[in-house]
């Protein structure tokens, strides 16, 4: 399964969730698929998704957080994990697309196919995680997945998918992005 083949199992399955996505072309075809002004795309901030994320739990403890990840960004910031645990906000979940290489920077390979990602959700004190790695297993746990209660894990293994990016590049500069998420939220601008 590709990245666009496992966005579009999970997205009919999505509600108003605020959704947090990684850098790289994880955001790309995210916003592709749906974008949402609940959405908030990452634009080179590697490894920070989660850390977004986990903020964004704590202070809207009443939304569902949800926050795309890749392999590569859950391994240049590790330490995530381990706050997200910490916290323990009941309201996140954390998906990580797992191709075992860094897609958008030319393909060069991670560690992924040795450090099993999931495990480390887990080691570090995720109430939940787990893997899948095809796209009918998908269908079936992720609306399993988005009823869990956080923090959960789901890895979704996928196939390094044709040479070139998977959408558009984001349309929204950094800031209207917090603009239009403060606004989604309730927040002033």
């Amino acid at each position: 399964m590709t990245l666009g083949e496992a966005l579009e199992t999970i997205v009919p399955h999505l509600g108003d969730e605020v959704c947090v996505h990684a850098n790289g072309y994880l955001s790309r075809a995210a916003c592709a698929v749906r974008d949402r002004e609940e959405c908030f795309y990452m634009i080179g901030s590697m490894g920070l998704a989660a850390s977004i994320g986990l903020g964004l739990a704590l202070v809207q403890p009443r939304r569902r957080v949800l926050v795309f990840d890749g392999d590569g960004n859950v391994l240049m910031n590790p330490g995530a994990l381990l706050r997200v645990a910490a916290a323990a906000p009941p309201n996140l979940l954390h998906v990580c697309f797992d191709n075992a290489a860094h897609a958008s920077t030319g393909a060069q390979a991670t560690i992924s196919d040795r450090v099993r990602l999931e495990e480390l959700a887990r080691a570090a004190g995720y109430r939940w995680a787990g893997r899948v790695e095809s796209r009918e297993r998908l269908a079936v746990e992720a609306p399993l997945f988005l009823a869990r209660e956080g923090p959960a894990f789901l890895l979704v293994r996928i196939a390094l998918g044709p040479p070139g990016p998977p959408g558009p590049r984001i349309p929204h500069a950094p800031e209207a992005m917090a603009v239009r998420l403060r606004r989604a939220l309730g927040a002033s601008p």
